[in-house]
């Protein structure tokens, strides 16, 4: 079976990912509008009411937004840590207690054929997780929202044939800009976003890992912009001898707006 994912929406104002095979449809938080995720999961061919699990990185608002009500109109299962759980209950509105599922970080389980494994990750936020997801050889993970690089979160990556990894913002255009300094410090320090250097220095050892693509997200709208983001990265495998674009496929995932669905399979090379 073929691993396929497709970002819908990624970036600062709002999040969602489809990851599915031919057993399992799984969406990776809801941070659009209930209605603007249906529309993009339409444009990919996929129907809500098919999901089987929604899985959340993390309580804030552009992860969590439209799970309530996608939750409620589709009676769809919950997945997220207790301290996501404690730190959005209030936020998604009722809950079905069947649809609230619990898990522990590092912990694995399958939703249909697919793998899914929680891994804990550096953010200002209750217990937020990444995930890598495999089946038949193949895996994807998803790492965004992410304040520094730790071998911890980085082990469970390495060796993905995809990654969906954020490069939030290019340090230059955060110093100039208009955000007040305190906000400037929380997106710098260890426990906010990766940096365009970051996500490039990531990618290095991604790609001597064996992957194969790696979709860019989660793009600050003002303090970053998708060819910025992408020659970043481009200049940085280059340095290390890797071809972009030949050694690696390198994406930008679409702030508003689904970047295409991905495949992956354990044929891939």
């Amino acid at each position: 079976m073929e691993l396929r994912f497709s970002p819908l929406f990624s970036g600062s104002s709002g999040n969602a990912l489809y990851v599915g095979c031919d057993d399992a449809q799984i969406l990776v938080d809801a941070g659009m509008s209930g209605t603007r995720v249906c529309t993009e999961l339409a444009r990919v061919g996929i129907d809500p009411r098919c999901l089987d699990a929604i899985l959340v990185t993390h309580e804030h608002a552009d992860h969590i937004k439209g799970i309530g009500i996608l939750s409620r109109k589709y009676d769809l299962p919950v997945f997220a840590t207790e301290g996501t759980w404690q730190a959005m209950y209030n936020k998604i509105g009722p809950i079905a207690d069947k649809n609230r599922i619990l898990f522990e970080p590092e912990q694995d389980f399958f939703i249909g054929s697919i793998d899914v494994t929680p891994f804990s990750t550096p953010h200002d936020a209750a217990q937020s997780v990444g995930y890598t997801f495999e089946l038949d050889g193949s895996k994807l993970a998803v790492a965004t929202d992410l304040g520094c690089v730790r071998d911890g979160w980085l082990n469970h990556v390495l060796g993905s044939d995809a990654v969906l990894l954020e490069s939030n913002y290019d340090p230059d255009m955060l110093k100039a800009g208009p955000y007040p300094y305190e906000l400037k410090k929380r997106i710098m320090s260890r426990h906010g976003h990766l940096s365009n250097d970051d996500a490039g220095a990531v990618a290095v050892e991604l790609v001597r890992s064996g992957t194969r693509q790696i979709i860019l997200g989660h793009l600050s709208k003002e303090n970053n912009f998708p060819e910025l983001a992408m020659r970043s990265c481009e200049l940085t495998l280059q340095m290390a001898g890797i071809v972009p674009h030949e050694d690696v496929q390198l994406y930008i995932a679409r702030r508003d707006g689904t970047t295409g669905m991905f495949s992956i399979s354990a044929q891939m090379v």
